[in-house]
């Protein structure tokens, strides 16, 4: 883990760097270029990558965060959002990055985006992003916020045997796969999840180039070629859309799968957001509640389920970014509820206005 301390971020950086003993590496760099290129390196050589910050680090980290989109290695960037624009509110808990983890760097540089929606969804959430990261080779944004990062809940430890296995293979000089006629390695040869091979430095025979320019295809040579420039962005844009592929279903946290209200959360809403639609739901309203752990790609099914209620209800403690998204990708007309006040949506707030569209 490479990282520059910054609130909210910073406790990852404490904690990580008590677990020596288990080959764990924490590295606080000098600021946040050096931090995250730090982590890149690490991915390069074969680890397992991770670099924290919140918002205004994530800005410095975003040339970087395009070299890593442009390699396509495995790097997990923490997001731990707080207030902004700027400096903004250190201490105080806001969702006003997620464009900022969608769409906020140079050029067309798509990476899938994950988010934790309480404290004990962090473990499973973050694993879910290593995963996705490592077998599909790419970047992952993780998104969290102050209010998570502050809070706690009882959690059972998992045990290790328990875990998911995250498959993990290295390129070598046997796989016929990714080397040419003449046996020379193909860096940007893709398998049927269009990811490249992850091939460690130092590895006989498997010496390729790396760097921000434009790569061509198969070869990882510069290119400057107009067409492969466009099917080098439509390929990158493909791999991350396939992801959808691999991920759960969208799932219905409560209520009836049709009707007039479906709530549709991330983050750390999903409290607030249960606990309305129960009481709703005890009174005998039809409300419903989605929550989403998948940002991007979405899963397969959402856009069913939007489908199947009168009316969609985005509540976010932003000026409304997941509901831009929501109406751009399914033309659904998703309604926005926004606070933007350093605090969060409560349960009686959201009573009020899930009562008033019913």
């Amino acid at each position: 883990m490479g990282s520059y301390p910054i609130t909210p971020a910073s406790d990852i950086l404490h904690d990580l760097s008590k677990y020596k003993n288990f080959g764990i590496k924490t590295f606080q760099a000098e600021d946040e270029i050096a931090a995250i290129t730090s982590a890149i390196g690490a991915s390069y050589g074969g680890s397992l990558a991770v670099t924290t910050s919140s918002g205004p680090g994530i800005a410095l980290k975003g040339e970087a965060i395009g070299l890593a989109v442009m390699l396509e290695i495995p790097l997990v960037i923490i997001n731990i959002q707080r207030g902004g624009p700027s400096t903004g509110l250190p201490t105080k808990t806001e969702q006003s990055d997620l464009m900022q983890a969608y769409y906020g760097r140079n050029g067309e540089c798509p990476m899938p985006v994950i988010s934790a929606s309480t404290p004990s969804d962090c473990f499973s959430a973050v694993y879910e992003a290593a995963r996705i990261s490592v077998q599909h080779m790419t970047p992952v944004m993780f998104l969290s916020d102050g209010y998570i990062a502050n809070g706690a809940e009882p959690w059972k430890f998992p045990a290790a045997a328990d875990l998911p296995e995250i498959k993990t293979q290295f390129a070598s000089q046997n796989f016929a796969d990714v080397m040419d006629k003449e046996g020379k390695f193909q860096p940007y040869k893709r398998d049927d999840k269009l990811v490249r091979p992850w091939a460690i430095p130092g590895t006989p025979g498997l010496e390729h180039r790396v760097g921000g320019l434009e790569k061509a295809d198969i070869t990882g040579n510069i290119s400057y070629d107009p067409e492969n420039h466009q099917h080098m962005i439509k390929t990158r844009q493909a791999k991350v859309d396939m992801i959808a592929n691999y991920i759960p279903d969208q799932h219905l946290d409560s209520g009836p799968e049709t009707g007039k209200v479906l709530v549709l959360g991330w983050g750390s809403t999903y409290g607030a957001i249960k606990s309305a639609c129960i009481d709703l739901q005890k009174e005998g309203h039809s409300v419903s509640h989605a929550h989403l752990r998948y940002i991007r790609p979405f899963p397969k099914n959402l856009g069913d389920i939007l489908k199947n209620f009168d009316t969609v209800l985005v509540p976010e403690i932003n000026n409304g970014q997941l509901v831009r998204i929501i109406r751009d990708v399914y033309f659904v007309d998703a309604k926005p509820y926004n606070k933007i006040m350093g605090v969060p949506i409560t349960k009686g707030e959201l009573i009020n206005e899930i009562k008033n569209l019913l």
